[in-house]
């Protein structure tokens, strides 16, 4: 099963990425205001 194990990873590093996309945008937002 290391299709589970690589599809597992990929979703991790997919919401990572996303998470770290919104963080970095509430940080200019609050920088700007």
């Amino acid at each position: 099963m290391w299709y589970f194990s690589w599809i597992l990873g990929l979703g991790l590093a997919c919401a990572f990425g996303v998470i770290n996309a919104m963080w970095l945008e509430l940080e200019d937002y609050s920088d700007e205001k």
